[in-house]
């Protein structure tokens, strides 16, 4: 059940960004989301009594992860959104596994490159060009969708980083407001150079908080509970079920259409994502040390 919601409220994003601008900008969407976002982890990590970082190495370092894992995607998935339909965002955004694998291969942090996982990594941006369709008058591929593929690349390098950088310190709930409230004053810097000025509309005002609020405060809470109870495959299941939820949603309420093209497309990116982070089992009766190298699914 809490996966089901988890993937709901997350799916559910890229509908509320494209209702939300219908009166924002871009950036000022980045901005708002990015506050309501800060405020509700704030509000849950004094509930926790978790304090926020001190330290000024740790504020350094957040600053990194804010502009990749938040300012930059979430303002490219505006400048994305405006163009290009909303589920189809949520498919690139299920690429940021096949971008992780390609970064760690470029770098040679990837060591465990199989066979299985280099056909998912070609698969998957097969399946891009499959959604994009470059070659037909009627395709996809517009500065709009190099913009949501920079959106997942985006998240890429910033689960890289974090994992190096930002390890978990016992205050997720602090940390993660911490980080949002970093994004915010990252974003009020950009307001100067915002393409217009918000045309507030009751439609675009409750997108952003319902966006803000549960698409990015709440479910971040509920994705560290789905990790704590019940570990890190139940919770990277849900990254399976976000690009049919948006496709879902935006067909149902936005009357997206429903193209051959574009499922068939997700069903390759799917399956590439799953190949990318398939791993060889080890036998139960294997000595310990035989299954020390193995990194543990995400």
């Amino acid at each position: 059940m809490r996966i089901a919601v988890l993937a709901l409220l997350w799916g559910s994003g890229f509908l509320w960004i494209k209702l939300a601008l219908t009166g924002l900008s871009p950036v000022h969407l980045t901005l708002v989301r990015c506050a309501l976002g800060a405020l509700t982890l704030l509000a849950l990590a004094f509930a926790a009594r978790q304090r926020l970082p001190r330290d000024r190495g740790t504020w350094a370092r957040l600053v990194v992860a804010a502009f990749f894992c938040n300012a930059l995607p979430f303002a490219l998935f505006g400048i994305g959104e405006r163009t290009v339909d909303s589920g189809v965002a949520g498919v690139m955004n299920a690429t940021t596994p096949l971008w992780s694998l390609l970064i760690g291969v470029t770098l040679g942090t990837e060591r465990r490159l199989t066979p299985v996982r280099l056909l998912g990594l070609i698969l998957g941006f097969a399946g891009i060009v499959v959604i994009f369709a470059p070659w037909r008058q009627s395709g996809l591929l517009s500065a709009g969708a190099l913009a949501l593929l920079g959106a997942g690349l985006s998240y890429a390098i910033a689960f890289a980083y974090m994992a190096r950088k930002l390890p978990p310190d016992g205050a997720p709930l602090a940390l993660s407001a911490a980080q949002l409230m970093t994004a915010t004053a990252l974003t009020a810097l950009a307001l100067p150079v915002a393409s217009a000025a918000p045309h507030l509309t009751l439609t675009a005002v409750v997108a952003v908080t319902i966006l803000g609020v549960f698409g990015t405060g709440i479910t971040f809470h509920l994705n560290y509970r789905l990790i704590a109870d019940e570990g890190p495959t139940a919770a990277a299941t849900v990254g399976y079920l976000l690009p049919v939820v948006s496709v879902g949603l935006g067909a149902l309420f936005l009357g997206e259409p429903l193209t051959p093209r574009v499922v068939g497309g997700m069903v390759v990116v799917l399956v590439a994502v799953g190949l990318t982070r398939w791993r060889p089992q080890v036998p139960a009766n294997c000595p310990a040390s035989s299954a020390g190298g193995l990194a543990t699914p995400k």
